[in-house]
This record gives C-alpha cells, sequence and structure tokens, in this order.
C-alpha cells in the first residue's frame, strides 16, 4: 500500500512539472505571438508589445506554473528587453532603451502603495510576535454563546474586528481558523464533520467579505488606489473608503450568516466544550505583556490617524502607517526584540508581486495597451449608449467570470484595473471615473465561489474541513447576494454619497 502511495505520488509530481512546463511554454508563446502580430495602428508597437507582457503574466499567474515572485521578476526582465527593443510613442525613429525600458519595469517600487503594504506586512507581523491578534480572536469568541448560530456569528465578528488591525487576510484567516477547529475538536467531532465546514467557511468568507469593507484590509485594494492617484491624482482616505465600503460589507455579513446557518446543517446545535476550550487558551496566553500593551497603543493610535486623514491632520495613510511601523521596530518602545526577528516574518515576495503588478498596470496606461484592450473588449458592447447602471452590471459580471481563473486578488487588479480605467476614458464618465473604478475593485475581492478564489480560502481548504461541493454551497448564493448588492447601492446609496 505504501508502494502504490509512493508511486501515486510520484506520479503526481511527474504530471504537475510537466503541466508547469506546458504553462510555461505557452505563456512565452502568448508573448511571442502577440510581439509579432501585424500591427495596423490602432495601438503603439510599445503597447502591442505591453498587451504581449500581460498575456505572458496572465498565464503565469492563472496557471501557477512559477511561483507569483518568479513570474515578477520574469516580468521586469522581458520588459527590459521588449519595451528597451520597443520605437518610443513620442518619437518613433528612436527606441525606449533597455535603461528607460528598465525604469518602467521597477517603477512599482517607488510606488508610496507599496511602502504601505510593506508597513502592513509588518504590522501582521508584529500582531503574530506578540500573539495578539490570537488573543482578540479569542476575547470574542468567549464572549458569544455555546449554540451553533452564536459561533457562526462569533467567527463573524471576529473577522470583522482583525480586519481592522491585522491587514492580511491569510493572517486573519490563519488566526481564526485553527481556533474554530480546536472548538469543533473539543466537542469530539471530527475536523471533516458540518460542524467545522461550517465554522471554517464562514471565517473565511467572511474574511473576503471585509477585504472590501476596509482599505487596509487588503493588498489589492493598494492596487487599484494607486493607480487612480496616478492616472487622476486623486487620493482616497480611509475614512471615505470605509464610508463607501462597510455599509456594503456589513449587510453581506448578515446575508453570510443566513445563508450559512441554512445550507449546512451541523451535527449538533450546541459546542458545550468550546467555551471552556476558549478560555483555556487565554488562560494560557497569561496577561497581557508589555509588547502587547505598546502594540495595542499603537494600533489605537493608527486606526484613529488613518480614519481621522483629512479632518484632523493632514497626513495620509501611508505616512501614519510608516511611522507606526518605525515605533515598532524602535528597541524597547517597539515589540521586535531585533530586524532579524522582524525580517523573518515578512512574505518579501508578496511586496515583489505589489510592485511589479504595478509597475505592469502602468506600463498598460503609459503605451496605450490598455486603452485598446478596453476599446477592443468593451467596445463592440456598445457601452457609450447604455445606463451607467447597465454598465456596472455588465463589467461587474465579466469581472467575476475572469476572476475564476486567478488566485490572486492583487494580480487580478493589476490586470484589470487599468482596463478600467481605460473605458472610463472611452465612456467619458466625467466625475464618475473613480467611483466606476472603485467599485470593481470591490467586485476583485468576491473570492467567494471557489477555495483557489483566494489565499485565504486554500489556507482553510488545506486542513481538510470542507470540501469544494461544500464551499460552493455558500459561494454561488453569496456571489448572487454580492452582485445584486453591487446593483442595489449602485442605483441609490452610493449615488446619494456622490461616488457615482
Amino acid at each position: 500500500m505504501n508502494k502504490l502511495t509512493k508511486a501515486d505520488k510520484k506520479e503526481e509530481t511527474k504530471n504537475k512539472v510537466l503541466f508547469k512546463s506546458i504553462a510555461i511554454a505557452i505563456a512565452f508563446l502568448a508573448l511571442i505571438i502577440i510581439t509579432f502580430l501585424p500591427n495596423d495602428g490602432s495601438v503603439p508597437v510599445a503597447g502591442q508589445r505591453a498587451l504581449a507582457i500581460l498575456a505572458f503574466a496572465v498565464v503565469l499567474w492563472v496557471t501557477e506554473a512559477v511561483s507569483y515572485p518568479i513570474s515578477s521578476a520574469m516580468i521586469i526582465g522581458i520588459i527590459a528587453i521588449s519595451i528597451g527593443t520597443a520605437p518610443m510613442i513620442d518619437d518613433p525613429s528612436k527606441i525606449y532603451g533597455s535603461t528607460e525600458a528598465l525604469k518602467m519595469g521597477l517603477d512599482g517600487f517607488s510606488n508610496s502603495a507599496v511602502a504601505l503594504v510593506a508597513a502592513a506586512l509588518f504590522l501582521a507581523a508584529a500582531m503574530q510576535a506578540t500573539n495578539l491578534h490570537k488573543r482578540l480572536a479569542l476575547w470574542v469568541l468567549s464572549m458569544v454563546g455555546t449554540n451553533t448560530k452564536s459561533i457562526v456569528f462569533g467567527a463573524i465578528i471576529v473577522s470583522i474586528v482583525l480586519a481592522f488591525f491585522v491587514p492580511s487576510a491569510t493572517a486573519r484567516a490563519g488566526t481564526v481558523v485553527p481556533i474554530l477547529l480546536g472548538m469543533v475538536a473539543a466537542f469530539g467531532l471530527q475536523k471533516n464533520s458540518k460542524l467545522a465546514a461550517l465554522l471554517i467557511i464562514t471565517a473565511v468568507q467572511s474574511v473576503s467579505i471585509w477585504n472590501i469593507g476596509i482599505k487596509t484590509a487588503a493588498a489589492q485594494n493598494m492596487v487599484a488606489l494607486s493607480f487612480i492617484n496616478k492616472e487622476f491624482n486623486i487620493d482616497v482616505t480611509w475614512l471615505q473608503w470605509f464610508t463607501y465600503a462597510a455599509p456594503f460589507s456589513v449587510i453581506m455579513s448578515i446575508i453570510l450568516f443566513f445563508v450559512m446557518i441554512n445550507l449546512i446543517k451541523p451535527e449538533t446545535n450546541r459546542i458545550d466544550g468550546g467555551k471552556e476550550l476558549i478560555k483555556k487558551q487565554l488562560h494560557e496566553l497569561g496577561k497581557l505583556s508589555a509588547a502587547e500593551i505598546r502594540l495595542i497603543i499603537v494600533a489605537i493610535l493608527l486606526l484613529f490617524f488613518w480614519s481621522t486623514e483629512g479632518i484632523v491632520h493632514p497626513l495620509d495613510t501611508t505616512t501614519v502607517t510608516i511611522i507606526a511601523i518605525a515605533i515598532l521596530l524602535t528597541p524597547k518602545i517597539g515589540v521586535f526584540t531585533s530586524w532579524g526577528e522582524a525580517e523573518k516574518a515578512i512574505p518579501w515576495g508578496t511586496i515583489i508581486v505589489f510592485a511589479v503588478g504595478i509597475a505592469l498596470g502602468t506600463l498598460l496606461l503609459d503605451t496605450q495597451g490598455a486603452q485598446w484592450l478596453s476599446t477592443t473588449v468593451f467596445g463592440s458592447l456598445g457601452l457609450d449608449t447604455m445606463p451607467l447602471l447597465a454598465t456596472i452590471a455588465l463589467v461587474s459580471a465579466f469581472n467575476i467570470i475572469i476572476h475564476l481563473g486567478f488566485a490572486s486578488a492583487t494580480s487580478l487588479s493589476s490586470a484589470l484595473i487599468p482596463i478600467f480605467i481605460a473605458l472610463t476614458t472611452t465612456l467619458n464618465l466625467g466625475d464618475q471615473t473613480i467611483g466606476f473604478v472603485i467599485i470593481q475593485q470591490f467586485v476583485i475581492s468576491f473570492g467567494f465561489l471557489l477555495p483557489i478564489s483566494a489565499p485565504q480560502n486554500m489556507l482553510a481548504y488545506g486542513t481538510g474541513a470542507f470540501t469544494v461541493k461544500d464551499f460552493l454551497k455558500s459561494g454561488i448564493p453569496l456571489t448572487i447576494a454580492a452582485y445584486l448588492l453591487v446593483l442595489l447601492f449602485s442605483a441609490t446609496y452610493w449615488k446619494w454619497l456622490g461616488l457615482l
């Protein structure tokens, strides 16, 4: 039996290697074909090559033939060569040259949004270093009752609370999931029980919902806002985003609660040993440490400064967050004992992917590739003659379908937001431009359908607590509800606020 298992694993590994090799070959083939397609003059040569690089990136991102950081390094190199040998848009008699093209490939690293994402990752690492995120989750769960509905409600509330203080969806899911599995085990049920599926799916779906509600909750929000700032010189403050998105997330959280308790019926309606387990884990954490107290003070001040940007003070979200991280890194004042401790806890690849995604999106806009693609994809639909609500309905549906192929919302934002910005120019939306792009960014965060739709879903799926079918049971109604709610808010609330 063991020999068979080893043989099966060897065959599986061989198949994965073959699949990845084919995917890489397809990516390069797409790059070459699009690069050398006849150009009729409707798009600059540099724009055509930027589209070829986008196709290359999308194939790698969708198939995950290589890791995201590796694909980012490949993209930078290809930009330097492909754009470097392309004629300049302003003066076609000259080429950009590799030095100028490399600057384009590295342009994202100088974007303030990258600094914000890096700082947010340090904040998440500080939470993990002190276990404050776990204490917060346990404290909230200790306040709810022992019946299943109360614990489902508690799982949603935990995700909401953590979204304010832990700017990483994966870290939030990684905090809540083990605690909930422990409660299931305390009742004597298997981790693949209906109760486990109910609680774990609820937790990760709530994480996705609140990626929308709070500006700093997810990196993909920073991608969209960086493009908006670059193209329109407009900053969306933390409080503005919260005003636009939080009511949407609150309603979706209520919908999530009723969807989950009605679609997945657990083996029991009470978890009598759960509360004792929570109290035991809280007791094991001990009293608040000095580092935790310092982190709480910094986190509360950070939340205050985020929410009062432009009202009480002129400091933007990035500046405030970097100052907070500098404090947390300061010996004796902060929470890290050394740079080495902080360095090990940071997923540096995320920062690289984020920066290259911004660089690629900016390249598409600057070379007019995004404008050409937008016209080609949406031009035949007659969107310019449709009411704005109908346009939002069609583009949002397109957005949701495209998401099925992406495991990273950050990569999806990098690919789609430049196209949506170009589309607003074609449609002449005027004052409604920013609102249209922000709404599409909300839709990009709809990682509700499949486990592969978001990293936090995959983290939860890896526990074996639920099947793909279980996830779809909640994912389909949640996606439909979120889509309809986007249309309702577009016709009412967002219009009343002046977003549209």
